[in-house]
């Protein structure tokens, strides 16, 4: 598989990438990397046939929407040829209010303020970067309508948000004609699976696109941490990744290892490949403070994990999900079916039989 297997974002007729080239660390040479860095982080991902970069107005404030504009500025004539997303909620103006989150009037500044920063006059899809408790689910979505109407955005998604509200405000945008969610964008990797009851339903449900952020755990699954390294040299997050170092993921990072031993690929490029094999899945999020770091990321493309070992992952990490999962797939199946089950309902308890 190349980055230029595309496939439709959810039912839109939005062609992406099976991974999108996540910017969150253009524009910070302190973390990530500087503008140079990141115009080749870009020109490697694009010259191997990627589209979907993902940026939000948050991101190191601004300067990653600002990096991109920068190479566009550098490249004429390729904008269109691009799927670019970014999000809004993030507040830029501290003290303001009204600076950030989902309400229309602070939708209308950032909309604005974004694409001033990337330097192009539309959208292609925006993110509601994360629940906002603040404001009503259909205030935001009828200023998103507004926006795709205005020729502002193209499609609309959500990043960070409950379940129940992605599927209230898919319902309140068919039942009133407007714009629909295309995609959710939600964390997901070996070590979190959650999203695989209600987020992973709700998507199925409404035909929604999965874009999964941090498929390698924050660099847990990298292949950098093992048994007898668990703090390496030089590695910017081995504090964060403490909390998740424990006998469980050692036991993940030792399969891990021998499947990828097996198939002469990286920890990192099998752990991706899980990720980029669930059905649900349309186009995985990769970041890269380097061009080698993103070579290594693409490198999970050439790799397909055999059936056998990809059910041997699943089981290791198979996450406990809330009520009323368990009873669903076990007793109320049963009792709706008669005594008996149902082709492997209780491994997948959304999916309908």
């Amino acid at each position: 598989m190349g980055l230029d297997s595309y496939r439709t974002l959810g039912r839109s007729g939005l062609r992406v990438s099976p991974l999108a080239l996540g910017a969150m660390t253009f524009g910070d040479a302190s973390w990530g990397a500087d503008t140079e860095t990141s115009h080749s982080i870009i020109d490697r991902y694009l010259e191997a046939g990627g589209n979907f970069l993902d940026s939000a107005n948050g991101y190191n404030e601004g300067k990653s929407e600002e990096t991109i504009a920068g190479y566009l500025a550098l490249h004429p004539g390729l904008r269109d040829r691009l799927v670019l997303a970014t999000k809004f909620g993030g507040n830029m103006f501290p003290g303001d209010p009204n600076g950030g989150g989902a309400g229309r009037k602070a939708i209308m500044q950032q909309v604005e303020a974004s694409l001033r920063r990337l330097g192009t006059d539309y959208i292609d899809l925006y993110w509601q970067h994360n629940f906002d408790r603040h404001t009503s689910i259909e205030e935001t979505m009828s200023t998103l309508n507004d926006l795709v109407r205005a020729g502002k955005i193209r499609y609309i998604g959500l990043s960070d948000t409950f379940a129940w509200e992605v599927a209230r405000a898919g319902t309140i945008a068919e039942f009133r004609g407007w714009s629909p969610v295309a995609a959710i964008q939600v964390e997901y990797s070996l070590l979190q699976r959650t999203v695989e009851g209600e987020l992973f339903g709700v998507a199925r449900e409404l035909g929604l696109g999965v874009t999964p952020w941090s498929p390698l755990a924050g660099g847990v699954l990298s292949g950098k941490y093992s048994r007898e390294n668990s703090a390496p040299e030089g590695s910017g997050r081995a504090q964060s990744a403490a909390a998740h170092l424990n006998e469980s993921t050692f036991a993940l990072l030792d399969v891990l290892q021998r499947i990828a031993s097996d198939l002469k690929a990286s920890v990192a490029a099998v752990a991706l490949a899980w990720v980029r094999a669930r059905a649900e899945v349309t186009s995985t999020i990769i970041g890269a403070r380097t061009v080698e770091q993103l070579d290594a990321n693409l490198a999970s493309l050439d790799v397909t994990v055999p059936d056998e070992q990809l059910t041997e992952l699943t089981a290791l990490t198979a996450p406990k999900l809330d009520f009323p999962a368990d009873f669903v797939s076990g007793v109320a199946v049963s009792w709706q079916q008669g005594g008996t089950t149902v082709n492997g309902v209780a491994s997948e308890p959304f999916a309908r039989p």
